[in-house]
């Protein structure tokens, strides 16, 4: 029996390169494995795609490829002076426009809206200082007392419509013109019934001109005393916002000059060409927008801060000593209807209330009048305040003697000291408010010529930066592309 021959060729061993194949699929050569050699696994990320770069990774990376050549540096140069003029207009115009705004809020809003306030004060107190002269004369009040109490009436209301159409919907300023228009026909209505009584002859009068009083001293005044102090506030508040130096604008504004001088000197350099037209245009440019920023910023702020030292300084010192006045005389008036009804003890002495008001009213008088004149500045300003405390002084000797006269008992004789036709007290209040008044008006028309110099100063200056910027940009890529066009 015979047997097939053996094979000579061994079988290959397992795991190696050109083991059999499937059947039917022929082997496939492989390199050849030297006994011993270890076979190694396929790197982990053997067969993976690179990641992708980000844009930002391939806009770094053609920068830096483009900062290896000439062109490619001074198209850069070119990119980044550009956006530095553009933003130093572009700054310039915003923080200009800010300031030209609040200086032109100073002039017509708020400072309005505060003279206004003490307007409404004024009224208020004017109208009860009125109201309790046309009691002391009963019925024979005449018709100017009645006509100035009337007055004074409509101007406190009229105010009060103004400065509720400028307050912000629920505001404290809202609240408490809301409350005072509460209070005024309230007001209105105690006087109508004070006055008829009297008329009528029955002291109950009194009591309610002096009910309107309180009403008028501890509610009323206080509340349109707290109107005026926001109202200052606010106008504070716009001068702030006026006056500050533009740092961030100067600041570019010289970083841009300091980045065209140190392009024009690095194409020197390279090219021993003094001027470069365009990179000089656009330095001129930067510089006439950097100085009328500077210089226009300097004399708008110089006339507000003159506005604010020599005008709301001085008015509000006026406002109160005006209002004091008021006060004073209405204090006066109301000693003679009480006739000793109202005292008050102080450090164990009985005074009367209403002389006692009466003389802090007239210290805060006194000292508002003597801190005016010293913050007067012109003839103008000084002649109405001394002309106020040369009729301060004889106020206070007629009262002086009115308030013996009371205290002895003869209060016809009293009261013709204060009210009467002819070297009466009257005359002396009179004569302070309208001194009073006239230098408000001095102080007032300073302040707006002040505070208009101020803000016409910045007039046309963001636009102006703004084109200046635009011409410098301009500027700065014309003269980088004519150094560019020599490499083509």
């Amino acid at each position: 029996m015979t047997h097939p021959p053996k094979s000579s060729t061994a079988p290959p061993p397992a795991g190696a390169a050109g083991a059999a194949a499937a059947p039917g699929i022929p082997a496939q050569p492989g390199p050849p494995v030297h006994p011993g050699t270890p076979v190694l696994p396929a790197p982990s990320g053997a067969g993976v795609p690179p990641a992708r770069r980000t844009a930002f990774a391939e806009g770094v990376e053609r920068l830096r490829t483009a900062a290896t050549t000439e062109p490619g540096r001074l198209r850069i140069i070119g990119a980044v002076l550009a956006v530095l003029v553009v933003a130093f207009g572009a700054v310039t115009a915003w923080q200009t426009s800010e300031r030209s705004a609040a200086a032109d809020d100073v002039l017509h809003r708020s400072q309005p809206l505060s003279s206004g306030a003490a307007g409404i004060y004024r009224s208020l107190a004017d109208a009860n200082t009125a109201a309790s002269s046309g009691f002391l004369a009963g019925g024979q009040e005449n018709a100017a007392s009645r006509q100035r109490y009337e007055k004074d009436i409509r101007t406190a209301a009229g105010g009060l419509v103004t400065a509720a159409a400028n307050a912000e919907p629920g505001s404290a300023s809202e609240a408490t013109i809301a409350r005072l228009n509460r209070l005024l026909p309230e007001y209105k209505g105690l006087i109508e019934r004070a006055r008829t009584y009297n008329r009528q002859g029955y002291p109950v009068g009194g009591a309610y001109l002096r009910y309107a009083n309180e009403k008028m001293q501890k509610e009323m005044l206080p509340a349109a005393e707290d109107l005026y102090t926001t109202e200052n506030r606010r106008l504070d508040a716009d001068y702030a916002d006026a006056t500050p130096y533009p740092w961030a604008a100067i600041a570019l504004g010289l970083l841009a000059l300091a980045a065209l001088g140190w392009a024009q000197h690095r194409m020197y350099r390279r090219t021993n060409r003094v001027l470069n037209h365009g990179l000089v245009a656009a330095t001129a440019a930067a510089t006439v927008a950097l100085l009328w920023l500077v210089v226009g910023h300097a004399v708008a702020r110089s006339g507000l801060d003159g506005s604010y030292a020599h005008g709301i300084r001085s008015l509000n010192v006026l406002h109160d000593a005006r209002i004091a006045s008021l006060k004073a005389r209405g204090n006066e008036n109301l000693s003679l209807v009480a006739r000793g009804a109202e005292t008050i003890t102080v450090d164990g002495k009985p005074y009367d209330a209403y002389y006692y008001d009466f003389d802090k009213d007239m210290g805060v008088l006194g000292k508002g009048l003597t801190e005016a004149a010293r913050l007067a500045d012109d003839q103008g300003g000084t002649a109405p305040v001394r002309a106020a405390e040369g009729s301060m002084a004889v106020w206070k000797q007629r009262h002086a003697a009115a308030r013996n006269e009371d205290e002895n008992g003869n209060y016809q004789q009293a009261l013709d000291k204060v009210i009467g036709a002819k070297g009466a007290t009257g005359e002396c209040f009179d004569s302070v408010d309208r001194s009073l008044a006239r230098a408000i008006d001095h102080e007032q028309a300073e302040f707006q010529q002040a505070a208009g110099d101020g803000r016409d100063a910045m007039a046309g200056l963001p636009a102006g930066a703004a084109v200046l910027a635009v011409l410098a940009a301009a500027g700065a890529v014309a003269g980088i592309g004519r150094r560019l066009s020599e490499y083509r």
